[in-house]
This record gives C-alpha cells, structure tokens and sequence, in this order.
C-alpha cells in the first residue's frame, strides 16, 4: 500500500487494499478542502502542472489540491507554449522539468506519452490523461463518488447497479472506471450508446471476466431502469477525425428531468466527468436536472480535490503527517458543511 515515490500512470497500478487506503487519506481531506481547516505539510514543495491539452478542472484541480497541501505551482499549458513545439523530445523535457519540481502532474493528446514522459522524470509523474488511453485520477474520483453516494443510501459498491451511456468508445474516463470496477464483485452494468460509439471488447471483456452482468443496449428506457448511478458522458468530438461524424451522434443519449422522472428510480444517481456540452443540439445532461438531489457532478468535482489530496499526500510520503501543521482558517468560507 506504499505509494511514496511512484509514478501514477495507469488505474492497472492500483489494488483494491491500496484503493481503500487512499480513499481513507481522502476522507481525512475534506478539512482542509472545505476551508475549515489549513495544513501546510507540504510547504516549500513544487507540482509541475503540465498540461499540454486543453483542461480546465484536472489542471485547476490538480493545482487547488497541491495548494491546499501547502505546496507551490508551476504551470506549462498548451503544446505551443512549450519546448515540445520546438522539437524537444518528452525525455529531455521530463529530465529538466523533473529538476524544478517534487512532482509533476501531465496531460497530453497522444497514448503513452505519460509514460513516456516518466522515464525520463526524477520526480513521481501522475498521469492527467493521455489523449484517448487513460484517466487514472478521473477514474479514482468517479469511484469515492460512487462510493460515497452508495453509503449514503446504505449501500455498497459490490450491490452496485451502474448505467455507463454516452460516447464509451472514445471516453477514456469510463474506460479507466472499467478497469477499476472490475476489482469489485457481482456488479449489474448497463452499457447505453450508439451502435457505432459503443464500449471497446477489450473493456467489455474485463468487465465480464471479473463476473459482472454486463449489458449493452440502445434502449434508454432499458438502460436506465433499476440503475443506483448514471454515468452520463459527452461526445468526446475531440476524437473524431470528421466533425460532421461525431456531429451525427450530438445529443443521442439526452438525460433530462422529463426522462429522468420516467425512466429512473427517485433517488438515481447522475454522474458525469465533465464538461458537459450545454449546446441546445447536444444538451446531453440538461439544465434543469440542476435542482435535482440525484444530481452529483458538482459533488464530483470537489471529490476530485480530495482524491489528488490524497494522491500527493501519498507519494510524497506525508500522509501520516497532515495534523502536524493544521491550524483554523481565519476567513469567512461558505464551503463548510456544503453538500451541493
């Protein structure tokens, strides 16, 4: 369960032991990520937040949850800001960065090139997405979400029944969940999706091979009947190579209050990794679910802040360390006692 000094590139590096031990650093978080609380147990220390792709949560995130540890940051964003434009190879930028930073957290458009990146690096690298392989934190705070919400009905992710509906061929958030999802048991999957944007085999047979039902359907009604959580995604448009395809199949797969009502049980979970695409021919998580208790996006993304907390907090080897340099804010924040 150590992760003091490693690289976070694949959720495959992960347990379900090491799994629980970080979502317990997690929970001890939620202090200082609501401001009721300061530690400072990483003062002096510097992420490198390499984000060359376009991101605004992960690298927002990444940076808040390095901050609220105490620690400093220092951003590169967008591939012609950078040396790589010129050139420079993923190796030598990872051995010079490495050299100004403790940590670096990176996004980047091509497969593997986080890995890539990390053999060069001095410093622990963590990967924020490598164009349409891999989202390990995405995927690490999808499932404290999922596992939060459950609690909160008395329930438990191995009684989990989960709809997974959208783009899941080119998602790699829900391809990183799959793999995740497969260290549990029993679980009921519902697959919801065009023919043609439908899960990878590869994904589906991890899924299977660990024991869970799973179905794929173009039925929304069938998807989302009896679902606990709906793991709602975006055409990932970002993926195609012809914007009139993934024009095509904008908006197929709507989860609006009308449907949600119909279709869902009263206390459904929605989820979705977000951004949301709010354009009237998309519209795939509409507006006026924004009311609704079900609706978890937003408890998902401050999650986020906790988990990559943790994540830090663990690889640089302080977890056992946080309380030591806590002290009470001395601001006015609304975030406390907040369950938005």
């Amino acid at each position: 369960m150590n992760l003091a000094g490693q690289h976070v590139l694949s959720v495959k590096d992960f347990s379900l032991d090491l799994i629980n031990h970080l979502f317990n650093i997690a929970e001890q978080m939620r202090p200082y990520a609501r401001r009721e609380k300061i530690t400072r147990v990483l003062e002096g220390a510097i992420l490198g937040n390499m984000f060359f792709e376009p991101s605004t949560r992960t690298r927002v995130s990444f940076g808040c949850a390095f901050n609220l540890l105490g620690g400093e940051v220092r951003e590169t964003t967008g591939m012609s800001n950078s040396a790589l434009a010129k050139g420079e190879s993923l190796y030598d930028t990872a051995r010079v960065l490495s050299g100004y930073s403790d940590i670096i957290a990176m996004r980047h458009p091509e497969a593997g090139s986080v890995a890539a990146f990390s053999e060069g690096s001095r410093v622990p690298v963590i990967n924020g997405g490598d164009g349409p392989n891999e989202h390990p934190t995405q995927a690490l705070l999808d499932l404290f979400t999922i596992q939060q919400e459950l609690a909160s009905q008395s329930l438990s992710i191995d009684q989990l029944h989960l709809t997974l509906m959208g783009d899941l061929k080119f998602g790699r958030t829900v391809h990183s969940l799959c793999q995740l999802l497969a260290l549990y048991k029993n679980l009921t999957i519902k697959l919801v999706s065009p023919e043609a944007l439908s899960m990878p085999t590869k994904y589906v047979d991890i899924l299977e091979n660990a024991g869970h039902k799973v179905t794929q359907t173009q039925d929304l009604e069938a998807g989302l009947k009896d679902s606990h959580i709906v793991y709602q995604t975006r055409i990932q448009e970002e993926r195609f190579t012809d914007q009139e395809e993934a024009d095509r199949y904008r908006g197929s797969f709507r989860l609006n209050k009308h449907i949600y009502t119909e279709f869902c049980q009263p206390n459904t979970v929605i989820m979705h990794p977000l951004p949301r695409d709010s354009r009237s021919q998309a519209n795939e998580l509409d507006n006026d679910l924004n009311q609704t208790e079900g609706l978890a996006i937003f408890r998902q993304t401050d999650n986020g802040v906790l988990v990559r907390m943790a994540l830090f907090a663990a690889i640089l080897g302080v977890d056992g360390q946080i309380k030591n340099s806590e002290r009470n804010v001395n601001w006015f924040t609304g975030l406390a006692n907040q369950r938005s």
